[in-house]
């Protein structure tokens, strides 16, 4: 596992760590570390998924059910992958994060989409300096109500929504991990 790369952000004023063994263990707990044979991830309708939750949004590598990777290969392409979508994530704040934060965040995007994680309420928050309110949304909204822990379909042409306790999970930890809890 890398100790990750501290990259210089100009419009932050300031440096992160992109893939650090702290977030690349989180998602290995998460997104299943050691899963080397490619399997059609149910919760995301099929979607190829490999090592730590590695797909074809995160990569330009073909990703073929049943194809068996190497841990070297898994370490390789998740390691290029995070930094990606770490560094689309990084120009969506406005204010240098504490890495915590940005970890916390960075699990959020590489779960739903940095796009996803950019337009939410917690990053609003981040932007405003509000981190513990920031830290929260990423798994409630500021009502209390559970956020982000669904899957969706189209039934008869309408989408449904159906709650996943593993994601409400996830994003609890996430939450944690974000306020320093964890």
């Amino acid at each position: 596992m890398s100790d990750g790369k501290l990259k210089y952000f100009p419009h932050l004023g300031g440096a992160l760590v992109l893939g650090g063994a702290g977030l690349l263990g989180f998602l290995g707990n998460w997104e299943g570390a050691g899963e080397y044979t490619v399997y059609a991830d149910k919760l995301a309708g099929g979607l190829p998924t490999v090592c730590e939750g590695l797909t074809k949004h995160v990569t330009s590598t073909p990703i073929i059910v049943g194809e068996k990777w190497s841990r070297a290969k898994c370490d390789a392409e998740v390691g290029a992958a995070v930094a990606r979508v770490q560094i689309q994530l990084a120009g969506c704040f406005k204010i240098l994060p504490p890495q915590r934060v940005f970890d916390a965040a960075s699990s959020h995007a590489w779960n739903l989409g940095a796009p996803a994680t950019c337009g939410s309420g917690a990053m609003a928050a981040f932007n405003r300096g509000e981190w513990d309110r920031g830290c929260r949304r990423l798994s409630r909204g500021d009502d209390g109500t559970i956020v982000w822990s669904f899957t969706s379909r189209m039934v008869d042409g309408k989408k449904v929504f159906t709650f996943v306790q593993g994601l409400a999970n996830r994003r609890a930890a996430e939450t944690d991990l974000c306020l320093g809890a964890a």
